[in-house]
């Protein structure tokens, strides 16, 4: 599963994730040893409420409170249709079967690729992984401390197993938050470059 390899989370992208381009070898490299791969994309509607932009007075990275919680505000970025939204011009996965969208809903947030921030409204990606006879979750990509670890933790919420691959991270690894998230559902490591959750 290759979460938000796009343009605006690699530098010089909207919301950038220091380093995160470099991973995208890696990915190439790795996804190949996979029969089925899933890619996730954040697509965003223009005017979303996890935009600092969509709240007067407010400014990125403060938060606020909404009817599911709390949200924190975030530069615009991944807008339908626009080139941050695209995936990586450097992602090279022909084979890859489905491209679950998500944060597609203009008042409700998502990180992950599984669930949105409402804890309510499903994307389709269990289904879709049931049908297809898959029962272990193998995640990499964009960005560590929120939707690459939402949707590690939630591949577990729904019952698979699952195993952050870290050379599909970048440099910067977990922050404090999703360390802590995913340290409650971590088992042994299998190798150095996995870890199992």
């Amino acid at each position: 599963m290759i979460v938000d390899v796009q343009n605006d989370f690699v530098p010089g992208g909207a919301l950038s994730v220091p380093d995160g381009h470099n991973i995208i070898p890696s990915i190439n490299r790795l996804s190949r040893r996979f029969e089925n791969v899933v890619l996730t994309q954040d697509w965003h509607p223009a005017g979303h409420i996890s935009f600092a932009s969509s709240h007067q007075g407010r400014k990125p990275f403060e938060s606020i409170e909404v009817e599911y919680g709390s949200q924190v505000l975030w530069p615009d970025h991944c807008v339908q249709g626009t080139g941050g939204a695209a995936l990586h011009a450097a992602l090279d996965v022909p084979h890859a079967r489905i491209i679950i969208r998500h944060g597609c809903r203009t008042g409700v947030n998502s990180y992950s690729g599984f669930l949105e921030a409402d804890r309510k409204t499903a994307t389709g990606l269990a289904g879709y992984l049931r049908d297809c006879g898959l029962t272990h979750c193998f995640v990499g990509g964009l960005a560590t401390d929120f939707c690459m670890a939402w949707t590690a933790l939630d591949a577990r919420h729904f019952g698979f197993e699952a195993t952050v691959i870290e050379d599909a991270l970048p440099r910067q690894r977990y922050g404090r938050q999703s360390r802590s998230r995913l340290e409650r559902y971590a088992g042994r490591r299998r190798h150095s470059h996995a870890a199992r959750l």
